[in-house]
């Protein structure tokens, strides 16, 4: 067995696809499928089960595909740490991000790790908290971006960042409203919020709760800037951390209040999985990652005084 047969088992395990495994590797569906045939000769064990719907892992395969996404991840890992001896930063590097971080910051954020570290190979999954402490813990990623406090004994957690939840409405609504807002004469308007599989969503619905009332959204949306879009371009408002209005905001599409008594707050982390060594290139993305998520929240904050 070896590195090509390694990437290309991978390669089809993610696609589950023999045309599309081919493509994302650069050759011919024969090369690939000459390739899973010696592994599976090796091994003596049928790897995928072919069907007409695609190709699926047998148990034999799954076993496999653990312990060969460990070894390529060592790999990357030494290939890096050679390149450090050089003085340069590289390597793979997989991040999760939750909504809110990934549809404000991520953009720029990528960029500026594109134009820093040229050799830093980037791969960023947008989910929800539980899924991305499921990944971190399985070793399917370096680390994630998730809503605090979501993280198990098992991982470990890094405060980020600490914002509060604001109230925002469109620019052009026809209501005027005071510099300060409840929580609970933002439940009586138009709102739109994301849904309960969504992590914002539990906050808002806990500080409810607290207050002794229960939300009735008018809409629920998890696409955050679907939602800053109809609430810039209709008279429905919406709560949100300021770190996934302050793009909105400052282009002057949403205008954004404080919520008072008492106020509404989210925590992010970076949470890594303490069984895995973090390479220099992980941290340097999440350095400007992180960077970029509290200069956001700052910009989201000074907008609503």
């Amino acid at each position: 067995m070896d590195l090509k047969q390694i990437d290309y088992f991978l390669a089809l395990a993610r696609e589950g696809n023999m045309t599309r495994a081919a493509r994302q590797l650069n050759v011919v569906q024969p090369a690939l499928s000459m390739q899973i045939g010696r592994l599976e000769r090796h091994f003596g064990k049928s790897l995928f089960d072919r069907t007409p719907h695609g190709m699926h892992l047998t148990p034999a395969g799954r076993t496999l595909l653990e312990h060969a996404a460990a070894i390529r991840r060592e790999v990357d890992r030494t290939t890096e740490e050679m390149s450090r001896l050089d003085g340069r930063i590289s390597g793979r590097v997989a991040i999760g991000m939750i909504t809110s971080a990934a549809q404000s910051t991520l953009a720029s954020s990528s960029a500026k790790v594109a134009e820093r570290y040229p050799e830093i190979r980037l791969l960023v999954c947008e989910g929800y908290t539980d899924t991305l402490v499921e990944w971190v813990g399985a070793g399917n990623i370096d680390g994630a971006f998730v809503n605090m406090p979501k993280v198990p004994a098992s991982l470990a957690g890094h405060a980020v960042l600490e914002e509060d939840m604001m109230f925002a409405f469109g620019a052009g609504n026809a209501r005027t409203f005071p510099k300060r807002v409840s929580l609970d004469t933002v439940a009586g308007l138009g709102l739109v919020i994301p849904s309960r599989r969504h992590g914002l969503r539990k906050i808002l619905d806990d500080a409810a709760s607290e207050a002794g009332f229960v939300l009735k959204p008018r809409l629920e949306i998890d696409t955050l800037s679907a939602v800053c879009e109809i609430v810039a371009t209709t008279d429905l408002v919406t709560v949100l951390p300021g770190v996934a209005l302050y793009r909105a905001l400052a282009d002057r599409r949403l205008q954004a209040r404080k919520i008072v008594g008492p106020s509404v707050s989210r925590s992010v982390a970076w949470v890594t999985n303490p069984r895995r060594i973090v390479s220099a290139a992980v941290t340097a993305v999440v350095d400007i990652i992180a960077d970029d998520l509290i200069s956001a929240a700052s910009a989201a904050a000074r907008a609503a005084r």
